[in-house]
């Protein structure tokens, strides 16, 4: 801890930093039960204080689910919806409006929320989170039905202009609040963009699986544009981890239950890089026996155990996540599953060598 010496000769402590993407930290993916914002903001504030997020509410329909919420972001672009979702729109629209002013709701309930709880000024961290630009090429439609994925052009004005608009969304964020910002990309479709699964308007129409070079030069140019640390966060059921991993971001997020064999070499690799990773333990839906934080923690301790790591790695890199979005939980449930992702992850930061797996 670092002294200072005042005009009165007295010593007096400097505060320590808070880092924005420390080990042994709780957060939340993002989405979360209900259309309330301002009691979400107050719940998740609340129970995650190390590292509270946005909340994101996509029960209140169009514009608020994770593709819908960028239209309020984008520089220069718009959505529009569809049946099958959303399309790049002429103009300014509907969707666009709605989706700003559902982000303008959450804004001022978290603002709301962090003066309430004493956090305002005070360089806290707060973590906002964005579809990132390949989930968003994959989903959206150009105006004539074809996924934007199918355009290099149209992708990489999509990635630009979300680059831009996320950057300048989080320095809004971090003016409001007085605090650090950490910008979290969800990409979902990594996974089917990079293997070639992914179809277009019918059956007969095939996208190309795009090389893992283009794939992280897309990405990269997005989380390097940001002026804050980026956790790159996949809920797919292969996560692709070594793509991840070869990315510019700082921390990797994905849900613990999907890991295979094949996995953990590059799990491996991404921690000895130095890279964070935030683990994805606690159910999404409530378990038939209700769980506890150690029951809970088990497969994250055993994860660390079998690569060999000393366990100092969960208080050093891992932080600890629901294994996806709360959004399709039950209320009490989502509010049970981050309070036992608190008690994991306050346990994996202050005793990881006296977690019994017994």
């Amino acid at each position: 801890m670092t002294l200072w010496r005042s005009e009165n000769s007295q010593e007096t402590a400097e505060p320590e930093p808070v880092v924005p993407l420390a080990g042994g930290t709780a957060t939340g993916i993002g989405s979360w039960p209900g259309t309330d914002p301002r009691e979400a903001a107050a719940t998740i504030i609340g129970e995650l204080a190390d590292l509270p997020h946005l909340v994101e509410l996509p029960d209140r329909g169009v514009g608020a689910d994770m593709i819908g919420r960028v239209s309020a972001l984008l520089v220069d672009l718009r959505f529009d919806s569809t049946t099958r979702g959303y399309r790049l729109g002429a103009r300014p629209g509907a969707v666009s409006r709605r989706a700003r002013d559902l982000l303008n709701e959450d804004l001022d309930a978290i603002e709301e929320a962090w003066e309430t709880a004493g956090l305002a000024g005070t360089g806290r961290v707060v973590k906002i989170q964005s579809a990132g630009p390949l989930t968003l090429a994959a989903e959206v439609e150009l105006p004539g039905g074809h996924r934007i994925l199918t355009d290099s052009g149209a992708v990489r004005d999509l990635s630009e202009s979300l680059a831009e608009g996320l950057a300048r969304h989080a320095a809004e964020v971090a003016r409001r609040l007085g605090a650090q910002v950490v910008v979290q990309f969800d990409e979902p479709r990594l996974t089917t963009v990079l293997d070639g699964s992914l179809r277009g308007p019918s059956i007969l129409n095939t996208i190309r699986a795009l090389p893992e070079p283009e794939a992280l030069h897309i990405l990269d140019t997005v989380i390097t544009a940001q002026p804050a640390p980026v956790l790159l966060h996949t809920c797919a059921t292969r996560p692709a981890l070594t793509t991840l991993g070869r990315s510019a971001a700082a921390a990797i997020s994905f849900d613990a239950a999907t890991l295979t064999t094949p996995d953990l070499d590059a799990l491996g690799e991404i921690l000895d890089s130095g890279k964070k990773i935030a683990l994805g333990l606690t159910p999404t839906a409530p378990p038939a026996t209700p769980p506890t934080w150690r029951t809970v923690a088990e497969p994250g301790v055993r994860l660390i155990d079998r690569l060999g790591f000393p366990r100092r790695v969960l208080a050093e890199q891992i932080l600890v996540t629901p294994a996806c979005g709360l959004a399709g939980a039950p209320l009490p449930w989502a509010r049970k599953a981050i309070t036992l992702t608190g008690e994991v992850a306050r346990a994996f930061a202050e005793e990881p060598e006296s977690i019994s797996l017994d």
